[in-house]
């Protein structure tokens, strides 16, 4: 790869970093403590998202234990049904907001998109630093909020049930979403014109790495839908402690319009959790199969598609709700459509990695692992889609069993493998690849083992959100507690494999995986300001086997580009 010269964004005389040996090869870095502190650079603020995010997974995780412990049984023995419903309802919001957006769109996208178009840093770098420092208050407020009752009214705060419990926790529940979607708009501002704006010249858009199509088409999607969400949740602020009554039945409010309100933003959420999952996996598989990825336009176009799309699916939440027929005919159609897309991606992947030249690595084997979770969530949301499907599993745990194939298996897996992916990128490290497997394995049968048998749980009718069940149940939620112990145990392999790799683990070199996108042609760790010279983009990112590959070159010197 040919490299070029271009001036260089030189920063105020006050607001340059002080550089310091690093633990690599390379002589300047940050210091760790910096990453404490309101850091500009949008490394930075990537790992400061993905160490955040995996604190609130801890936390949700141990929620989760807690309520399968409680569900090992038919009766409320460990959990009252009040503190319940308290953990059910801030499990699911931590897991969401505070896991896997932050993670996948603020972590990986902050690291990578800069260095993956060219650029020096993102289009706003303090804007970018706000909407990170948003999310740690937007955490304390719903931790406090147990100080209070702890929000009950489960993740979807309908009301009235949101009007009547709680109502000091409810707030702060609300308060803490408005902080995360406010985060969520900042952060998508910012890559929709990092993206369009400052990738290199030299990049053609048919060159464009396919994660960074995917984070494009995943900041339109939240632009879109985040403000819906943020004044559903403002008058439903008004109506708990002003005395409006937007959403109060009994002074002429409506609870229905409430939930249009949150499900055109919480649908497309799924998206916002998934397309930069998606963008991992464009990423992850054509690297360790050593082969191009297969219907490259096709993978791109398709991520617009169900931007597009996905803003026309969310009655489908609803088809209980006293939803007209004529709309639960619009709606079942719009939701096997975007289907499609979804469905033209798997078919990529899966034809990238036939005849590839597969390396069986960690982030394969967790993208592979994707592969068969996602199809699998996949297949049960289709028969949701449909109405009188629906109608009959709404509110069983069939819908849980679905949910978390797609939002575990899914995106939980698609974090895992870009982690283990780019963590040489991120660290100029290498993980632990036999601890890798461990983890692997541990993940997928405890995922399969905690999720699958929900299926059969929700069609035999038993419902969701409840403490205490009907003994004829016992059997099978016994199955998923004790997958819940295997899942929970899988995260301290990762754990340990992590800080003693980051630490101690082998130097990583430049490009270990020998990839062609542009974040690979600089050093790892990356400088600060990412490239001494920017790079001349002279072949596609996918473009592995072709006979005009020409291998990339570490951070070039002005010497080597003379």
């Amino acid at each position: 790869m040919t490299q070029v010269e271009f001036p260089r964004n030189t920063p105020p005389e006050e607001n340059k970093p002080e550089m310091v040996a690093s633990h690599t090869s390379h002589p300047k870095a940050w210091k760790w403590q910096d990453y404490f502190t309101f850091n500009v650079d949008h490394k930075v603020i990537g790992i400061q998202y993905l160490v955040t995010a995996f604190v609130f997974y801890l936390i949700g995780g141990l929620m989760a234990v807690a309520l399968r412990v409680e569900l090992a049984t038919p009766d409320a023995d460990l959990l009252d049904p009040n503190l319940y419903n308290a953990f059910m309802t801030n499990h699911g919001t931590i897991m969401i907001f505070l896991w896997i957006v932050p993670s996948a769109i603020g972590g990986f996208g902050n690291f990578l998109v800069p260095l993956m178009v060219g650029a020096r840093d993102m289009a706003f770098p303090k804007l970018n630093a706000i909407a990170f420092w948003l999310n740690p208050p937007a955490g304390a407020l719903i931790l406090g909020s147990f100080f209070f009752g702890g929000s009950q009214s489960g993740w979807t705060a309908y009301p009235p049930l949101s009007l009547v419990t709680a109502p000091i926790a409810q707030t702060m529940w609300i308060l803490a979403i408005v902080l995360v979607g406010t985060s969520s708009i900042l952060g998508s501002l910012n890559f929709v014109i990092t993206i369009l704006m400052m990738k290199v010249p030299s990049m053609k858009w048919d060159q464009v790495p396919l994660f960074c199509w995917a984070i494009l088409a995943t900041s339109l999607l939240a632009l879109f839908s985040t403000p819906v969400l943020a004044a559903g949740l403002v008058l439903l602020l008004f109506d708990l402690n002003f005395g409006t009554s937007f959403f109060k039945p009994d002074a002429g409010g409506n609870v229905v319009i409430y939930q249009h309100l949150f499900w055109f933003y919480s649908h497309p959420a799924v998206y916002l959790m998934i397309l930069p999952i998606f963008g991992i996996m464009s990423e992850v598989i054509p690297v360790h199969a050593r082969k191009p990825i297969f219907g490259y336009k096709a993978i791109a176009y398709s991520s617009v598609a169900i931007c597009v799309v996905g803003l026309f699916v969310w009655v489908h939440h609803m088809f209980t709700s006293g939803t007209p027929g004529w709309m639960r005919m619009f709606f079942t159609i719009s939701t096997l459509i975007v289907a499609v897309p979804t469905g033209v991606k798997i078919f990529a992947w899966v034809a990238t990695l036939w005849g590839g030249k597969i390396r069986f690595t960690t982030a394969m084997l967790f993208a592979i692992g994707l592969l068969s979770m996602f199809v699998m969530g996949g297949l049960s949301g289709v028969t949701m889609g449909t109405a009188p499907f629906d109608v009959h599993v709404h509110d069983t745990y069939y819908v849980v069993g679905h949910f978390h194939y797609v939002l575990f298996g899914g995106s939980v897996f698609g974090i895992y493998a870009g982690i283990y992916h780019w963590f040489p990128k991120m660290t100029g490290r290498m993980l632990n690849e036999t601890w890798g497997r461990v983890h692997f394995a541990l993940t997928f049968i405890g995922t399969n083992l905690t999720f699958l048998p929900m299926h059969e749980l929700g069609l035999k009718g038993m419902p969701r959100r409840v403490a205490m069940y009907d003994p004829q149940f016992i059997d099978l939620n016994q199955i998923c507690t004790f997958g819940s112990f295997v899942l929970a145990i899988s995260v301290i392999p990762f754990a340990i494999n992590i800080i003693y790799s980051w630490l101690k683990g082998p130097l990583a070199g430049d490009n270990p995986w020998q990839a062609l996108t542009l974040e690979w042609t600089t050093s790892s760790p990356p400088a600060i300001e990412n490239w001494e010279v920017l790079p001349v983009v002279t072949h596609g990112p996918y473009d592995y086997g072709q006979e005009h590959r020409t291998e990339l070159q570490s951070s070039a010197t002005p010497e080597a580009s003379a």
